[in-house]
């Protein structure tokens, strides 16, 4: 049973709770990259109203196999409460058919769980059973601390059982 952790991350908080995910659950990982420029602050107030348009971009890769993967974990940062444009697109180009997905969202402050709500529809109308999901905040929190918070939550919600 191979699992593939697929996530966006700006500011690279998402990315390390990807890394400690495949690290612990012993999975392959994916980032995908978002073409457009999303630094600065008028590109950050840009892309906080594509999420929330739910705007596609372009993204590396373009597309990916999910073949020999039984279990995908899709991560993203929450931006105006929603999942990232890279993410949507993505799993958007995704067959999800028959596929387990556990879905996680970092967020400075709130909004995660609307996040999380919207990735379990999209994930859902491409043919996947969402089997679990969680939030992790991330607002001023050392790099040491946001890995201990996500090995906690592999072991409270038990995600090794899914992934193998």
């Amino acid at each position: 049973m191979a699992t593939l952790i697929i996530y966006y991350s700006l500011s690279g908080k998402t990315e390390l709770v990807a890394n400690t995910l495949a690290k612990k659950l012993n999975a392959h990982i994916l980032r995908i990259k978002d073409l457009k420029s999303r630094k600065g602050f008028k590109n950050k107030f840009l892309a906080s109203i594509s999420a929330f348009r739910e705007s596609k971009t372009d993204i590396a890769p373009a597309k990916v196999d999910l073949t020999d993967y039984d279990t995908i974990i899709f991560g993203t940062p929450t931006w105006s409460g929603n999942p990232t444009p890279a993410i949507l697109t993505i799993i958007d180009r995704c067959n999800l058919t028959g596929k387990d997905v556990i879905l996680f969202a970092t967020m400075d402050s709130s909004h995660g769980e609307t996040n999380i709500e919207r990735l379990e529809e999209k994930v859902k109308m491409r043919g996947a059973r969402v089997i679990e999901s969680f939030t992790i905040a991330t607002k001023d929190k050392p790099s040491e601390i946001l890995i201990r918070d996500t090995e906690t939550i592999v072991e409270i919600k038990d995600l090794k059982m899914y992934t193998g």
